[in-house]
């Protein structure tokens, strides 16, 4: 039992010190690198500007998915996005969401509908990475594809066209953990 306990803190104490020691005296070896700050999105609110950019950083620096990235905050599962993955999200564009009918986007920003928004938003994104290839096998198969809200959608390939639960995808962008797939309108619950 004691063995169980001082070995938890004894790793603690060696990351301590193989930190301490790659830095200069006492400072951060690359103060750019990594910052944490104090806030409670975990991991969402790691600042790090060496390592290739996950979804949620791929996002937030796209000026097309501004609304996107608003709605992502406004659900708070900005931690979804920024998690190991892999994982695959179609990411409507501004004017996909400028597409609903007038009022629901405003609507559904409200803090009292934050749990619906959240369901909307999770319905767009796939565990695993599916690139193009792969969205082409799942169909070529017949498969429907597995979203995070549990539902499935239909992925359709007509030429080198790609629809996704009737989304269009109109771009893919790599990230560092999975594959933003731009569509051209929000995948909504039937």
């Amino acid at each position: 039992m004691k063995n169980q306990i001082l070995y938890p803190i004894g790793l603690c104490l060696l990351a301590a010190l193989m930190f301490m020691c790659s830095s200069k005296q006492g400072q951060p070896a690359e103060e750019t690198a990594v910052e944490t700050t104090s806030h409670p999105l975990g991991q969402a609110s790691v600042v790090d500007n060496v390592s290739e950019k996950n979804i949620l950083q791929v996002a937030a620096g796209s000026e097309a998915h501004t609304t996107l990235v608003a709605a992502v905050q406004a659900a708070q599962i900005e931690h979804v996005l920024v998690n190991a993955g892999p994982l695959t999200v179609f990411a409507p564009s501004n004017d996909a969401f400028n597409a609903l009918p007038e009022g629901t986007v405003d609507n559904l920003l409200k803090q009292e509908n934050k749990s619906q928004l959240a369901t909307i938003l999770t319905r767009h994104a796939a565990p695993g990475k599916y690139d193009i290839e792969a969205l082409n096998r799942e169909a070529t198969k017949g498969r429907k594809l597995y979203m995070a809200t549990g539902d499935y959608l239909e992925v359709v390939v007509d030429g080198d066209k790609i629809t996704v639960g009737g989304a269009e995808i109109v771009a893919t962008i790599p990230a560092s953990n999975g594959v933003i797939h731009v569509v051209n309108k929000v995948i909504l619950p039937n």
